[in-house]
């Protein structure tokens, strides 16, 4: 029953049995067309085959055994990630929030190992998401996560998006390092331009601070490069991941290059199920698919496509549709109308989106999605978008 979940969801009425690819369904057969993947978790669509026969094959041999010994498949896994990207060594978690925690406390850590422990201070930005525990809502800080739970959880300062003269002045002895997601997601589909992130760079480097970025939605793909701050030419000392690094499977991760994991030692941080058999299977099946030669390309042609086509929808629809935002398959609609009811509308043609702070509607189809699906996600939303008044509503605030 229902009723007794904790109520701290506002759960549309909708239930799935099944889903295959980009699609899902109902108990009744209805048949949906997924274009928020589970909040950018599904990265690879539902019921991959190459994840089910990994989850399926670890399930009958181990499922876990605790970090009290080794887990190779663990092993494989960070070797692999180490291998794709700047760090030299990798921390795996049960959630993105996890991967966060970790990364704060690391950057907490490697002050206080070079004797410097009243540097804990991170500088974050407004509209940011990094998760729901007490401290990871501190570092978003925003009112509407943090009303309710008693004193904010010192140690974040943070300033407005985009305001490199505010990052500036916010640096000072107290500071450990900068904490921000080169494209926000929740915080309404923003992207950080490649010039901000290499100020940012510049930053920690003059200032000895760590420069930690949230790749938990935008990363595994999602942007058509493995990590979103690709792009952009600029490494990080930290990285947190997850949502689709596990394909649906619960885990995160943790990145760092070996001297910003330098205060990190026995004792200091842990996780009982983090890194896990079944997790560690899967994640491998995860990237076992993400670097073969031609996944990326066309990830990055599939979010050409959508974007053109998104962009013919605000041409038609000026009156509903502002603008449109973001990288590769993580897409956002700023929107007139309130974007829960765009959402409500596309789910009525059986689309399903996801909303986003700044009146925004997220676009996030798995990165799978063929020509013909993209296509026909845009009919869906036409059709949603077309059972609005043709006269302009009253704009919403942002």
């Amino acid at each position: 029953m229902i009723d007794a979940l904790l109520p701290v969801y506002a759960r549309a009425p909708l239930a799935f049995e099944r889903g295959k690819g980009v699609r899902l369904y109902t108990p009744e057969g209805e048949e949906y067309l997924d274009f928020g993947s589970g909040i950018a978790v599904n990265g690879l669509g539902h019921a991959h085959p190459a994840l089910v026969a990994a989850l399926h094959a670890q399930g009958e041999k181990l499922w876990h055994t605790s970090n009290l010994y080794r887990i190779p498949e663990g092993e494989r896994l960070a070797a692999r990630l180490v291998a794709a990207t700047f760090a030299d060594t990798v921390f795996f978690t049960n959630s993105g929030a996890e991967a966060i925690e970790c990364a704060i406390k690391m950057a907490r850590r490697y002050q206080y190992a070079k004797g410097r422990p009243e540097r804990f201070r991170i500088i974050t930005f407004e509209g940011a998401f990094h998760g729901r525990t007490l401290a990871t809502i501190a570092a978003g800080g925003q009112p509407k996560y943090l009303e309710g739970f008693g004193p904010k959880v010192d140690g974040f300062d943070q300033v407005p998006f985009a305001d490199h003269a505010a990052l500036k002045a916010a640096i000072g002895p107290e500071t450990a390092g900068i904490l921000i997601e080169p494209l926000q997601g929740e915080g309404g589909v923003r992207p950080v331009p490649a010039q901000c992130l290499k100020g940012l760079r510049e930053l920690c480097d003059e200032n000895d601070l760590l420069l930690i970025l949230d790749e938990v939605q935008c990363g595994m793909g999602r942007t058509g490069r493995l990590f979103a701050h690709e792009w952009s030419g600029v490494t990080p000392d930290i990285m947190a991941v997850a949502k689709a690094i596990g394909g649906g499977f619960p885990m995160g991760a943790c990145l760092a290059t070996e001297n910003a994991a330098s205060g990190m030692k026995p004792g200091t941080h842990g996780s009982t199920y983090g890194g896990n058999p079944l997790a560690m299977a899967v994640g491998n099946a995860v990237l076992d698919v993400i670097q073969t030669e031609q996944f990326l390309p066309r990830v990055r042609q599939a979010a050409a496509r959508l974007q053109q086509k998104l962009g013919g929808l605000a041409a038609a629809y000026p009156h509903l549709i502002e603008e449109v935002r973001g990288e590769g398959l993580l897409l956002g609609l700023k929107l007139r109308p309130p974007n829960t009811e765009v959402v409500a509308k596309a789910r009525d043609e059986r689309l399903l989106l996801v909303g986003a702070g700044d009146n925004v509607v997220r676009i996030l189809p798995p990165l799978i999605v063929s020509d013909a699906e993209i296509d026909e996600g845009i009919e869906r939303l036409s059709r949603a978008l077309a059972a609005f008044p043709a006269e302009a509503p009253a704009k919403v605030a942002s």
